[in-house]
């Protein structure tokens, strides 16, 4: 089954709004940092689903933001997802409590010393080098190692 989801990561004074999913068991992301969004509702699109999935986790409105890119996960395990990346420069409200995890600021420079998805260091690389749109497919495999990564239709490894 094929899988739709948003991410996005707000920022704010040179950070990045980061999720700490721990609050889960039974939670692919147990344990790991991730920014905010969820998957897709029966006929959202894109940015309805990015602005429900951070008001629902974050209490912010965003009120700026963009898409940076098209994600392509390939799991071992048979799962497939499409993952629309935004970033957002600009919200409203209050950061409120999140039901997934906790939720930090976190200085950029210090993101990729987090527990990260080795694929996500690849994409959170793109946010802050490359201003254009881009697509990355990551194929992990059954023990969720990265294998393959593809970059605009050209193999990175």
């Amino acid at each position: 089954m094929t899988e739709l989801t948003t991410l996005c990561y707000i920022e704010k004074d040179d950070s990045y709004l980061m999720l700490h999913r721990i609050a889960k068991d039974r939670d692919i992301n147990k344990g790991k940092w991730i920014g905010v969004g969820g998957h897709f509702e029966s006929r959202e699109s894109p940015d309805e689903c990015l602005l429900r999935e951070v008001k629902e986790e974050t209490g912010l409105t965003l009120t700026s933001w963009r898409c940076r890119g098209i994600v392509t996960f390939v799991s071992g395990r048979g799962e497939f997802e499409y993952m629309h990346l935004f970033t957002a420069e600009a919200f409203e409200g209050t950061l409120s409590e999140c039901d997934e995890g906790e939720l930090a600021w976190v200085p950029k420079a210090e993101v990729p010393s987090l527990n990260l998805w080795e694929g996500d260091r690849i994409f959170l690389d793109l946010l802050l080098k490359r201003e254009d749109f881009f697509l990355l497919k990551l194929v992990y495999d059954a023990d969720d190692r990265l294998i393959e990564a593809v970059l605009d239709g050209k193999r990175l490894f």
